[in-house]
């Protein structure tokens, strides 16, 4: 499981007309984005920590989120 390294905002897409950075069922690459936390107005990316595919999303769009919440399932 991915967990937030930061409290914040979690946004699955780039912008509300944009695809989202990953869906369940999709391979991701070590470093690729899975998602962005907006803190204090700056955009964080969370970066896959390991290649794998993406079993799960555990966060709504937009949904706010602690230090510590599991974000995605990477198997």
């Amino acid at each position: 499981i991915v967990e937030s390294p930061l409290v914040g905002v979690v946004y699955l897409a780039a912008g509300p007309d944009k695809p989202a950075f990953v869906n369940v069922g999709d391979q991701v690459q070590k470093g690729q984005t899975l998602i962005i936390i907006e803190a204090m107005k700056v955009m964080n990316e969370v970066p896959a920590p390991k290649s794998g595919v993406v079993t799960e999303i555990l966060v709504e769009n937009e949904e706010m989120v602690e230090f510590g919440k599991g974000l995605v399932r990477i198997k």
